[in-house]
C-alpha cells in the first residue's frame, strides 16, 4: 500500500485517503459539489499533504465522476 506524508511526521495510507475523499463527497452539498481542489485543501488542513492530481487519481479509481458531472440542482 503506498503512503502519504502528514505534516505532524506520520504517514497516511492511500485506502485511509480514499475512505477521507468518498466520506466528503458523499456529506458535499448537491448543488455546490467539492472540486479535487477544494477536497486536497481540507485534507491539507486536516494534515495530510496530498495534491490535487492526487485526489483526482483516487476519485477517479472509485468511479466518483469529477464535480461539474456532480453538480444536481434542486
Amino acid at each position: 500500500s503506498s503512503h502519504v506524508s502528514t505534516s505532524a511526521g506520520g504517514e497516511c495510507s492511500a485506502t485511509a485517503i480514499r475512505a477521507l475523499i468518498k466520506k466528503l463527497v458523499s456529506a458535499e452539498k448537491p448543488s455546490k459539489p467539492l472540486s479535487d481542489n477544494k477536497i486536497s485543501q481540507i485534507l491539507v488542513d486536516q494534515g495530510i499533504e496530498v495534491a490535487r492530481r492526487t485526489v483526482a487519481k483516487y476519485r477517479e479509481s472509485m468511479g466518483i465522476p469529477p464535480s461539474n458531472e456532480r453538480k444536481r440542482l434542486l
